[in-house]
Protein backbone atom coordinates (compact mmCIF):
# COMPACT_ATOMS: atom_id res chain seq x y z
CA UNK A 1 0.00 0.00 0.00
CA UNK A 2 1.38 3.56 -0.93
CA UNK A 3 1.89 5.63 2.46
CA UNK A 4 2.57 9.03 1.79
CA UNK A 5 2.43 11.93 4.31
CA UNK A 6 0.79 14.67 2.30
CA UNK A 7 -2.25 11.99 1.19
CA UNK A 8 -3.05 11.15 5.16
CA UNK A 9 -3.08 14.82 5.83
CA UNK A 10 -5.24 15.95 2.91
CA UNK A 11 -7.96 13.85 4.28
CA UNK A 12 -7.07 13.11 8.57
CA UNK A 13 -6.42 16.91 9.29
CA UNK A 14 -8.78 18.70 6.98
CA UNK A 15 -11.87 17.59 8.50
CA UNK A 16 -10.33 17.99 11.89
CA UNK A 17 -9.65 21.60 10.69
CA UNK A 18 -13.00 22.42 10.02
CA UNK A 19 -11.81 23.97 6.42
CA UNK A 20 -15.38 24.52 4.40
CA UNK A 21 -15.80 26.19 1.54
CA UNK A 22 -14.87 29.86 0.85
CA UNK A 23 -16.25 29.97 -2.41
CA UNK A 24 -20.09 29.33 -2.16
CA UNK A 25 -20.47 32.90 -3.66
CA UNK A 26 -18.07 33.11 -6.78
CA UNK A 27 -15.66 35.96 -6.37
CA UNK A 28 -15.63 37.38 -3.30
CA UNK A 29 -13.30 37.21 -0.35
CA UNK A 30 -13.36 34.25 1.30
CA UNK A 31 -14.59 35.15 5.06
CA UNK A 32 -12.71 34.78 8.00
CA UNK A 33 -15.57 33.23 10.25
CA UNK A 34 -15.40 30.10 7.39
CA UNK A 35 -12.05 29.53 9.16
CA UNK A 36 -12.70 28.15 12.71
CA UNK A 37 -10.46 30.49 14.86
CA UNK A 38 -9.19 27.37 16.58
CA UNK A 39 -7.68 25.99 13.39
CA UNK A 40 -4.35 28.26 13.46
CA UNK A 41 -4.49 27.72 17.04
CA UNK A 42 -1.46 24.85 16.59
CA UNK A 43 1.16 23.94 14.67
CA UNK A 44 -0.83 20.80 13.86
CA UNK A 45 -3.65 23.04 12.38
CA UNK A 46 -1.61 25.25 9.87
CA UNK A 47 -0.42 21.49 8.58
CA UNK A 48 -3.72 21.00 7.96
CA UNK A 49 -4.27 23.47 6.17
CA UNK A 50 -1.39 23.40 4.23
CA UNK A 51 -2.69 19.70 3.43
CA UNK A 52 -5.99 21.74 2.31
CA UNK A 53 -3.69 24.21 -0.28
CA UNK A 54 -1.85 21.15 -1.93
CA UNK A 55 -5.43 18.91 -1.83
CA UNK A 56 -7.04 21.57 -4.26
CA UNK A 57 -5.35 19.98 -6.67
CA UNK A 58 -6.34 16.40 -5.56
CA UNK A 59 -9.59 16.53 -4.39
CA UNK A 60 -13.06 18.21 -4.61
CA UNK A 61 -13.94 18.72 -0.85
CA UNK A 62 -13.66 17.47 2.63
CA UNK A 63 -15.81 14.32 2.48
CA UNK A 64 -14.08 11.84 0.26
CA UNK A 65 -15.17 11.10 -3.62
CA UNK A 66 -18.27 13.07 -2.67
CA UNK A 67 -19.95 15.99 -0.17
CA UNK A 68 -19.18 19.23 1.58
CA UNK A 69 -17.78 20.31 -2.06
CA UNK A 70 -15.49 23.19 -2.21
CA UNK A 71 -17.25 24.63 -4.84
CA UNK A 72 -20.75 24.57 -4.27
CA UNK A 73 -23.64 24.29 -7.38
CA UNK A 74 -21.82 22.55 -9.98
CA UNK A 75 -21.12 18.70 -10.25
CA UNK A 76 -18.37 17.61 -7.76
CA UNK A 77 -17.19 15.08 -9.42
CA UNK A 78 -16.92 16.41 -13.21
CA UNK A 79 -17.17 20.06 -12.73
CA UNK A 80 -15.73 21.08 -9.77
CA UNK A 81 -11.95 19.41 -9.54
CA UNK A 82 -8.92 20.36 -11.07
CA UNK A 83 -7.49 16.98 -12.82
CA UNK A 84 -10.63 16.54 -14.78
CA UNK A 85 -11.21 19.77 -15.52
CA UNK A 86 -7.56 20.92 -16.34
CA UNK A 87 -7.67 17.87 -18.58
CA UNK A 88 -11.10 18.51 -20.64
CA UNK A 89 -9.88 22.01 -20.73
CA UNK A 90 -6.23 21.04 -22.72
CA UNK A 91 -6.68 17.47 -24.01
CA UNK A 92 -10.17 18.10 -25.31
CA UNK A 93 -10.19 20.54 -27.67
CA UNK A 94 -7.05 18.80 -29.52
CA UNK A 95 -6.63 15.60 -31.64
CA UNK A 96 -5.47 13.74 -28.27
CA UNK A 97 -9.12 13.44 -27.16
CA UNK A 98 -12.34 13.24 -27.84
CA UNK A 99 -15.68 12.15 -26.06
CA UNK A 100 -18.35 9.84 -26.46
CA UNK A 101 -20.83 11.35 -23.89
CA UNK A 102 -23.33 14.02 -24.24
CA UNK A 103 -23.14 14.78 -20.61
CA UNK A 104 -24.28 19.19 -20.72
CA UNK A 105 -21.88 20.53 -23.12
CA UNK A 106 -18.65 18.04 -22.93
CA UNK A 107 -18.80 17.51 -26.37
CA UNK A 108 -18.42 21.31 -27.34
CA UNK A 109 -14.36 21.11 -26.09
CA UNK A 110 -13.08 18.76 -28.94
CA UNK A 111 -15.94 21.08 -31.21
CA UNK A 112 -13.92 24.36 -30.79
CA UNK A 113 -17.77 25.58 -29.95
CA UNK A 114 -17.93 26.49 -26.04
CA UNK A 115 -19.55 29.67 -24.52
CA UNK A 116 -19.01 31.98 -21.81
CA UNK A 117 -22.41 29.82 -19.68
CA UNK A 118 -20.62 26.45 -20.15
CA UNK A 119 -20.70 24.59 -16.54
CA UNK A 120 -17.38 22.74 -17.13
CA UNK A 121 -15.35 26.45 -17.65
CA UNK A 122 -17.61 27.71 -14.85
CA UNK A 123 -15.82 24.70 -12.56
CA UNK A 124 -12.41 25.27 -13.75
CA UNK A 125 -12.10 28.65 -13.19
CA UNK A 126 -14.31 28.50 -9.78
CA UNK A 127 -11.89 25.79 -8.99
CA UNK A 128 -8.58 27.76 -9.94
CA UNK A 129 -9.60 31.01 -7.78
CA UNK A 130 -10.98 28.36 -4.96
CA UNK A 131 -7.10 27.15 -4.54
CA UNK A 132 -5.64 31.14 -4.99
CA UNK A 133 -8.31 32.05 -2.32
CA UNK A 134 -6.91 29.29 -0.19
CA UNK A 135 -3.32 30.06 -0.47
CA UNK A 136 -4.26 33.31 0.39
CA UNK A 137 -6.02 32.58 3.67
CA UNK A 138 -2.99 30.76 4.52
CA UNK A 139 -0.67 33.38 3.62
CA UNK A 140 -2.32 35.88 6.39
CA UNK A 141 -2.34 33.44 9.23
CA UNK A 142 1.34 32.17 8.62
CA UNK A 143 3.70 35.69 9.28
CA UNK A 144 5.75 36.01 12.20
CA UNK A 145 3.63 38.09 13.90
CA UNK A 146 0.68 36.02 13.79
CA UNK A 147 2.81 32.91 14.70
CA UNK A 148 4.09 35.00 17.91
CA UNK A 149 0.53 36.14 18.93
CA UNK A 150 -0.02 31.79 19.28
CA UNK A 151 2.86 31.19 20.93
CA UNK A 152 3.98 28.88 18.27
CA UNK A 153 8.10 29.01 18.17
CA UNK A 154 11.13 26.99 17.62
CA UNK A 155 11.18 24.64 15.04
CA UNK A 156 6.94 24.30 14.35
CA UNK A 157 7.69 28.03 13.37
CA UNK A 158 10.39 27.76 11.86
CA UNK A 159 8.42 24.39 9.73
CA UNK A 160 5.22 27.11 8.55
CA UNK A 161 7.70 29.82 7.98
CA UNK A 162 9.21 27.67 5.10
CA UNK A 163 6.08 26.56 4.15
CA UNK A 164 5.12 29.81 2.88
CA UNK A 165 7.22 29.07 -0.28
CA UNK A 166 5.72 26.10 -0.58
CA UNK A 167 2.44 27.73 -0.50
CA UNK A 168 3.36 30.94 -2.35
CA UNK A 169 4.59 28.54 -5.29
CA UNK A 170 0.79 26.15 -5.35
CA UNK A 171 -0.83 30.06 -5.59
CA UNK A 172 1.71 30.93 -8.56
CA UNK A 173 0.56 27.63 -9.85
CA UNK A 174 -3.38 28.09 -9.74
CA UNK A 175 -2.42 31.48 -11.33
CA UNK A 176 -0.57 29.92 -14.15
CA UNK A 177 -3.81 27.95 -15.11
CA UNK A 178 -5.51 30.49 -15.30
CA UNK A 179 -3.67 33.32 -16.93
CA UNK A 180 -2.65 29.92 -19.87
CA UNK A 181 -6.51 29.14 -20.08
CA UNK A 182 -8.40 32.21 -19.56
CA UNK A 183 -6.12 34.94 -20.16
CA UNK A 184 -6.88 36.99 -17.45
CA UNK A 185 -7.84 35.93 -13.84
CA UNK A 186 -9.83 37.02 -10.71
CA UNK A 187 -6.98 38.94 -8.42
CA UNK A 188 -6.75 38.18 -5.06
CA UNK A 189 -3.80 38.43 -2.71
CA UNK A 190 -2.96 37.79 1.00
CA UNK A 191 -2.52 41.32 1.50
CA UNK A 192 -5.86 42.59 0.51
CA UNK A 193 -8.33 42.84 3.35
CA UNK A 194 -10.48 40.32 3.56
CA UNK A 195 -14.35 41.10 3.72
CA UNK A 196 -17.02 41.77 0.88
CA UNK A 197 -15.44 43.89 -1.87
CA UNK A 198 -15.17 42.16 -4.98
CA UNK A 199 -11.44 41.92 -6.31
CA UNK A 200 -10.58 43.41 -9.27
CA UNK A 201 -9.33 41.64 -12.60
CA UNK A 202 -5.41 41.18 -13.52
CA UNK A 203 -4.61 40.74 -17.22
CA UNK A 204 -2.65 38.05 -18.81
CA UNK A 205 0.80 40.51 -19.02
CA UNK A 206 0.18 41.25 -15.70
CA UNK A 207 -0.22 37.97 -14.47
CA UNK A 208 2.94 36.85 -16.02
CA UNK A 209 5.06 39.16 -14.78
CA UNK A 210 3.21 38.58 -11.39
CA UNK A 211 3.74 34.88 -11.46
CA UNK A 212 7.30 35.09 -12.57
CA UNK A 213 8.17 37.54 -9.51
CA UNK A 214 6.97 35.26 -7.25
CA UNK A 215 8.82 32.37 -7.94
CA UNK A 216 12.17 34.71 -8.22
CA UNK A 217 11.43 35.84 -4.97
CA UNK A 218 10.59 32.10 -3.36
CA UNK A 219 13.41 30.50 -5.13
CA UNK A 220 15.71 30.77 -2.38
CA UNK A 221 13.09 30.16 0.24
CA UNK A 222 12.24 26.72 -1.30
CA UNK A 223 14.23 23.16 -0.54
CA UNK A 224 16.52 22.19 -2.87
CA UNK A 225 15.74 19.31 -5.00
CA UNK A 226 15.20 15.70 -3.34
CA UNK A 227 15.43 17.15 -0.55
CA UNK A 228 11.73 17.19 0.73
CA UNK A 229 9.06 15.01 1.26
CA UNK A 230 7.57 13.76 -2.03
CA UNK A 231 4.56 15.68 -3.23
CA UNK A 232 5.91 18.49 -1.82
CA UNK A 233 7.36 21.43 -4.08
CA UNK A 234 11.02 22.60 -3.82
CA UNK A 235 13.17 24.63 -5.68
CA UNK A 236 12.81 22.56 -9.14
CA UNK A 237 9.55 22.52 -9.40
CA UNK A 238 9.80 26.65 -9.39
CA UNK A 239 12.64 26.33 -12.17
CA UNK A 240 10.42 23.55 -14.47
CA UNK A 241 7.35 26.73 -13.99
CA UNK A 242 9.84 29.24 -14.67
CA UNK A 243 11.04 27.31 -17.94
CA UNK A 244 7.49 26.03 -19.26
CA UNK A 245 6.53 29.92 -19.12
CA UNK A 246 9.56 30.84 -20.78
CA UNK A 247 9.02 28.60 -23.25
CA UNK A 248 5.16 30.02 -24.03
CA UNK A 249 5.66 33.56 -23.14
CA UNK A 250 5.41 35.21 -26.80
CA UNK A 251 1.74 33.79 -26.31
CA UNK A 252 1.28 35.49 -23.07
CA UNK A 253 2.79 38.50 -23.59
CA UNK A 254 1.30 39.13 -26.97
CA UNK A 255 3.94 39.03 -29.39
CA UNK A 256 4.94 36.62 -32.36
CA UNK A 257 6.92 33.54 -31.78
CA UNK A 258 9.27 34.93 -33.81
CA UNK A 259 9.79 38.14 -33.04
CA UNK A 260 13.20 39.44 -31.65
CA UNK A 261 11.33 40.05 -28.41
CA UNK A 262 10.74 36.12 -28.00
CA UNK A 263 15.08 35.37 -27.98
CA UNK A 264 15.49 36.81 -24.39
CA UNK A 265 12.61 34.20 -23.13
CA UNK A 266 13.88 31.59 -24.95
CA UNK A 267 17.04 31.79 -23.49
CA UNK A 268 15.53 32.12 -20.09
CA UNK A 269 13.48 28.37 -20.54
CA UNK A 270 17.14 26.95 -21.79
CA UNK A 271 18.58 28.96 -18.19
CA UNK A 272 15.74 26.96 -16.11
CA UNK A 273 15.11 23.69 -18.05
CA UNK A 274 19.17 23.03 -17.43
CA UNK A 275 18.94 24.14 -13.77
CA UNK A 276 15.88 21.21 -13.76
CA UNK A 277 17.97 19.12 -15.86
CA UNK A 278 21.11 19.48 -13.91
CA UNK A 279 19.59 19.04 -10.39
CA UNK A 280 20.01 15.01 -10.42
CA UNK A 281 16.79 13.64 -12.12
CA UNK A 282 16.69 10.79 -14.10
CA UNK A 283 14.89 9.46 -16.88
CA UNK A 284 12.69 6.05 -15.32
CA UNK A 285 13.53 2.81 -17.45
CA UNK A 286 9.94 1.45 -18.97
CA UNK A 287 8.33 4.61 -19.40
CA UNK A 288 4.46 2.55 -18.53
CA UNK A 289 5.83 2.79 -15.28
CA UNK A 290 5.15 6.36 -15.26
CA UNK A 291 1.41 6.22 -15.39
CA UNK A 292 1.01 3.14 -12.87
CA UNK A 293 -0.58 2.77 -9.37
CA UNK A 294 2.75 2.47 -7.56
CA UNK A 295 4.43 5.51 -10.00
CA UNK A 296 5.93 7.61 -6.70
CA UNK A 297 8.42 4.82 -7.03
CA UNK A 298 9.58 6.65 -10.56
CA UNK A 299 10.21 9.80 -8.28
CA UNK A 300 13.72 9.71 -10.34
CA UNK A 301 11.65 11.67 -12.98
CA UNK A 302 9.11 13.14 -11.43
CA UNK A 303 9.81 16.96 -10.29
CA UNK A 304 6.29 17.84 -8.66
CA UNK A 305 3.39 15.44 -8.91
CA UNK A 306 -0.22 15.68 -7.60
CA UNK A 307 -0.82 12.82 -5.34
CA UNK A 308 -3.60 10.62 -5.34
CA UNK A 309 -4.23 7.54 -3.22
CA UNK A 310 -7.69 5.06 -3.77
CA UNK A 311 -8.20 5.17 0.17
CA UNK A 312 -6.92 8.78 1.29
CA UNK A 313 -7.70 11.15 -1.75
CA UNK A 314 -10.74 9.89 -3.11
CA UNK A 315 -12.45 11.57 -6.05
CA UNK A 316 -14.12 11.39 -9.59
CA UNK A 317 -12.32 14.04 -10.52
CA UNK A 318 -8.46 13.14 -10.36
CA UNK A 319 -6.34 10.22 -11.77
CA UNK A 320 -9.65 7.71 -11.07
CA UNK A 321 -11.24 9.97 -14.53
CA UNK A 322 -8.28 9.21 -16.54
CA UNK A 323 -8.46 5.62 -15.76
CA UNK A 324 -12.12 5.08 -15.61
CA UNK A 325 -13.13 7.41 -18.43
CA UNK A 326 -10.61 6.08 -21.07
CA UNK A 327 -11.73 1.90 -19.98
CA UNK A 328 -14.55 0.31 -21.50
CA UNK A 329 -15.26 -3.51 -20.88
CA UNK A 330 -11.68 -3.92 -20.57
CA UNK A 331 -11.82 -2.31 -17.33
CA UNK A 332 -10.30 -5.24 -15.47
CA UNK A 333 -7.17 -4.22 -18.04
CA UNK A 334 -7.00 -1.10 -16.42
CA UNK A 335 -7.17 -2.29 -13.06
CA UNK A 336 -10.24 -0.46 -12.22
CA UNK A 337 -13.92 -1.89 -11.29
CA UNK A 338 -15.77 -0.24 -13.96
CA UNK A 339 -15.18 1.53 -17.36
CA UNK A 340 -16.76 4.94 -17.83
CA UNK A 341 -16.71 4.06 -22.00
CA UNK A 342 -16.20 7.99 -22.45
CA UNK A 343 -12.66 9.23 -23.71
CA UNK A 344 -10.27 7.83 -26.15
CA UNK A 345 -8.04 9.43 -28.80
CA UNK A 346 -8.21 9.93 -32.84
CA UNK A 347 -6.12 9.12 -35.55
CA UNK A 348 -4.13 12.31 -35.82
CA UNK A 349 -2.27 11.22 -32.73
CA UNK A 350 -1.96 7.42 -33.33
CA UNK A 351 -0.44 8.26 -36.33
CA UNK A 352 2.26 9.92 -35.19
CA UNK A 353 3.59 6.48 -33.56
CA UNK A 354 5.19 4.66 -36.96
CA UNK A 355 4.17 1.53 -34.75
CA UNK A 356 1.32 2.25 -33.24
CA UNK A 357 1.31 -1.29 -31.38
CA UNK A 358 3.62 -0.45 -29.24
CA UNK A 359 5.98 -2.79 -30.09
CA UNK A 360 9.00 -0.69 -30.96
CA UNK A 361 8.00 2.94 -29.52
CA UNK A 362 6.51 1.79 -25.64
CA UNK A 363 4.91 5.26 -25.81
CA UNK A 364 2.48 3.93 -28.15
CA UNK A 365 -0.27 2.97 -25.25
CA UNK A 366 -3.28 2.14 -27.33
CA UNK A 367 -5.62 -0.24 -27.70
CA UNK A 368 -9.02 -0.60 -30.35
CA UNK A 369 -6.63 0.24 -33.17
CA UNK A 370 -8.70 -1.27 -35.52
CA UNK A 371 -11.45 1.05 -34.79
CA UNK A 372 -9.42 4.22 -35.50
CA UNK A 373 -11.48 6.23 -38.03
CA UNK A 374 -14.59 7.62 -36.20
CA UNK A 375 -17.83 8.23 -37.55
CA UNK A 376 -20.09 8.83 -35.27
CA UNK A 377 -18.24 10.73 -32.04
CA UNK A 378 -21.14 9.21 -29.81
CA UNK A 379 -20.00 5.77 -30.25
CA UNK A 380 -17.00 4.81 -27.59
CA UNK A 381 -16.37 1.67 -29.59
CA UNK A 382 -15.20 4.01 -33.22
CA UNK A 383 -11.73 5.51 -31.74
CA UNK A 384 -8.45 4.56 -30.17
CA UNK A 385 -8.62 3.66 -26.59
CA UNK A 386 -5.63 5.32 -24.62
CA UNK A 387 -4.28 2.50 -21.80
CA UNK A 388 -1.65 5.07 -20.70
CA UNK A 389 -3.26 5.59 -17.05
CA UNK A 390 -3.59 2.38 -15.73
CA UNK A 391 -4.25 1.17 -11.79
CA UNK A 392 -1.82 -1.45 -11.55
CA UNK A 393 1.48 -1.44 -10.11
CA UNK A 394 4.72 -2.58 -11.63
CA UNK A 395 5.92 -4.71 -8.76
CA UNK A 396 2.52 -6.94 -9.25
CA UNK A 397 1.60 -6.03 -5.53
CA UNK A 398 -2.08 -4.95 -4.63
CA UNK A 399 -3.13 -0.96 -4.91
CA UNK A 400 -4.30 0.50 -1.74
CA UNK A 401 -8.06 0.17 -2.90
CA UNK A 402 -9.07 -3.62 -2.89
CA UNK A 403 -12.26 -2.60 -4.60
CA UNK A 404 -10.36 -1.05 -7.27
CA UNK A 405 -12.78 2.05 -7.16
CA UNK A 406 -10.20 4.58 -6.63
CA UNK A 407 -6.63 5.16 -8.06
CA UNK A 408 -3.48 5.01 -6.60
CA UNK A 409 -2.12 6.89 -9.48
CA UNK A 410 0.42 10.28 -9.21
CA UNK A 411 -0.39 13.36 -11.42
CA UNK A 412 3.02 14.51 -13.18
CA UNK A 413 2.70 18.35 -13.12
CA UNK A 414 6.17 18.29 -14.13
CA UNK A 415 8.52 15.66 -15.01
CA UNK A 416 12.46 15.48 -16.95
CA UNK A 417 11.59 14.58 -19.99
CA UNK A 418 9.73 18.19 -20.17
CA UNK A 419 12.35 19.82 -19.78
CA UNK A 420 14.45 18.24 -22.60
CA UNK A 421 11.57 18.94 -24.44
CA UNK A 422 11.75 22.48 -23.97
CA UNK A 423 15.46 22.93 -23.97
CA UNK A 424 15.62 21.51 -27.27
CA UNK A 425 12.92 23.60 -28.69
CA UNK A 426 14.31 26.88 -26.79
CA UNK A 427 17.51 26.32 -28.92
CA UNK A 428 15.53 25.51 -32.25
CA UNK A 429 14.12 29.29 -31.53
CA UNK A 430 17.46 30.68 -30.87
CA UNK A 431 17.34 30.96 -27.57
CA UNK A 432 21.39 31.52 -26.21
CA UNK A 433 22.96 29.66 -23.68
CA UNK A 434 22.28 26.06 -25.03
CA UNK A 435 23.51 24.36 -28.29
CA UNK A 436 22.12 21.99 -31.01
CA UNK A 437 24.29 19.16 -29.91
CA UNK A 438 22.89 19.09 -26.07
CA UNK A 439 19.49 19.40 -27.65
CA UNK A 440 19.84 16.24 -29.89
CA UNK A 441 21.44 14.35 -27.12
CA UNK A 442 18.32 15.03 -24.64
CA UNK A 443 15.78 14.10 -28.11
CA UNK A 444 17.78 10.69 -27.79
CA UNK A 445 17.55 9.84 -24.36
CA UNK A 446 13.79 10.04 -24.78
CA UNK A 447 14.16 7.91 -28.07
CA UNK A 448 16.57 5.81 -26.31
CA UNK A 449 14.23 5.25 -23.20
CA UNK A 450 10.61 4.89 -25.77
CA UNK A 451 12.33 2.21 -27.25
CA UNK A 452 12.95 0.05 -24.64
CA UNK A 453 16.38 1.40 -23.73
CA UNK A 454 17.62 0.53 -27.03
CA UNK A 455 16.97 3.00 -30.85
CA UNK A 456 14.74 -0.53 -31.86
CA UNK A 457 15.20 -2.33 -35.24
CA UNK A 458 17.99 -0.88 -37.67
CA UNK A 459 18.24 1.70 -35.03
CA UNK A 460 15.03 3.29 -36.10
CA UNK A 461 14.44 5.52 -32.96
CA UNK A 462 18.17 7.65 -33.16
CA UNK A 463 17.62 11.02 -34.34
CA UNK A 464 20.85 12.61 -36.38
CA UNK A 465 21.17 15.86 -36.30
CA UNK A 466 19.03 17.30 -39.62
CA UNK A 467 16.22 15.72 -38.20
CA UNK A 468 16.22 18.33 -35.50
CA UNK A 469 13.43 21.24 -36.63
CA UNK A 470 10.39 22.55 -34.56
CA UNK A 471 7.52 20.34 -36.26
CA UNK A 472 9.68 17.07 -34.53
CA UNK A 473 9.83 18.85 -31.39
CA UNK A 474 5.80 19.52 -31.20
CA UNK A 475 5.13 15.87 -32.92
CA UNK A 476 7.66 14.52 -30.00
CA UNK A 477 5.94 16.08 -27.33
CA UNK A 478 2.71 14.47 -28.39
CA UNK A 479 4.16 11.23 -28.50
CA UNK A 480 5.87 11.64 -25.05
CA UNK A 481 3.35 14.18 -23.51
CA UNK A 482 -0.25 12.88 -24.49
CA UNK A 483 -3.01 13.13 -22.00
CA UNK A 484 -1.01 14.56 -19.34
CA UNK A 485 -2.43 18.59 -20.02
CA UNK A 486 0.04 19.80 -22.35
CA UNK A 487 -1.47 19.83 -25.70
CA UNK A 488 -3.84 22.72 -26.41
CA UNK A 489 -0.87 25.13 -24.86
CA UNK A 490 1.83 23.42 -27.30
CA UNK A 491 -0.81 23.95 -29.93
CA UNK A 492 -0.96 27.98 -29.56
CA UNK A 493 1.86 28.20 -29.65
CA UNK A 494 2.38 26.66 -32.86
CA UNK A 495 -0.66 28.79 -34.33
CA UNK A 496 -2.23 25.57 -34.96
CA UNK A 497 -5.36 24.95 -32.68
CA UNK A 498 -7.89 27.22 -34.35
CA UNK A 499 -6.59 27.68 -37.57
CA UNK A 500 -6.73 25.79 -40.73
CA UNK A 501 -3.22 24.39 -40.66
CA UNK A 502 -3.63 21.27 -38.86
CA UNK A 503 -6.83 19.72 -38.81
CA UNK A 504 -7.99 16.46 -37.05
CA UNK A 505 -10.81 14.41 -36.85
CA UNK A 506 -13.95 16.21 -35.72
CA UNK A 507 -11.88 19.39 -35.20
CA UNK A 508 -14.81 22.32 -35.15
CA UNK A 509 -17.00 19.85 -35.11
CA UNK A 510 -16.42 18.38 -38.60
CA UNK A 511 -15.48 14.94 -39.47
CA UNK A 512 -13.09 15.79 -41.31
CA UNK A 513 -11.52 19.06 -38.87
CA UNK A 514 -12.18 22.24 -40.04
CA UNK A 515 -10.67 25.66 -39.15
CA UNK A 516 -12.87 28.10 -36.15
CA UNK A 517 -12.84 31.72 -34.74
CA UNK A 518 -9.14 32.15 -32.69
CA UNK A 519 -10.79 33.08 -30.11
CA UNK A 520 -11.20 29.86 -29.16
CA UNK A 521 -7.52 30.32 -28.12
CA UNK A 522 -8.62 31.40 -25.17
CA UNK A 523 -11.57 30.25 -22.65
CA UNK A 524 -13.91 32.66 -21.64
CA UNK A 525 -14.80 34.90 -18.40
CA UNK A 526 -17.87 32.37 -17.09
CA UNK A 527 -21.05 34.44 -17.19
CA UNK A 528 -21.94 33.82 -13.45
CA UNK A 529 -18.68 35.23 -12.41
CA UNK A 530 -18.61 37.71 -14.11
CA UNK A 531 -22.50 38.82 -12.78
CA UNK A 532 -21.04 38.16 -9.32
CA UNK A 533 -17.93 40.68 -10.06
CA UNK A 534 -18.71 43.34 -12.49
CA UNK A 535 -15.41 44.21 -12.77
CA UNK A 536 -14.66 41.26 -14.63
CA UNK A 537 -14.31 41.94 -18.41
CA UNK A 538 -14.85 39.39 -20.95
CA UNK A 539 -12.43 37.85 -23.79
CA UNK A 540 -12.84 38.78 -27.28
CA UNK A 541 -15.59 37.21 -29.43
CA UNK A 542 -17.76 36.21 -26.13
Amino acid sequence: MKFRTINNLIIGCLIAAGITSCSKKLDVFPKNDLTPATTYSTAAGYKSVLAKVYGGLATTGNSGPAGSSDIQGLDEGSQSPFIRGFFNAQELPTEEAIVSWDDQTIKDFHGLKWTSSDPFILGLYSRLVYNVSIANEYLREATDDKLSSRNISGSEAADIKNSRAEVRFLRAFNYWALMDLFGKSTYITDSMQVGTKLPGEIGRKELFHYIDKELKEIDGELAPAHTIEYGRVDQAAAWALRARMYLNAPVYLGFSTEDGQAIPYYTDAITYSKKVIDAGYQLVSGYPKLFMADNDKQKAEFIFTINCDGLRTQSFGNTTFLVKAAAGTDFLEYGMSEGWAGYRTTAALVDKFPDPTGNTDQRALFSNLSAKTINNVGDYAQGVHVRKFVNKRSDGGPVSDVQHNFADIDFPVFRLAEMYLIYAEAVLRHGTGGDATTALTYMNKLRYRAYGDSYGPNSEGLLLAGDLNLQLILDERARELYWEGHRRTDLIRYNLLTTSTYLWPWKGGVASGTGVDSKYNLFPIPATVRSANPTLTQNTGY
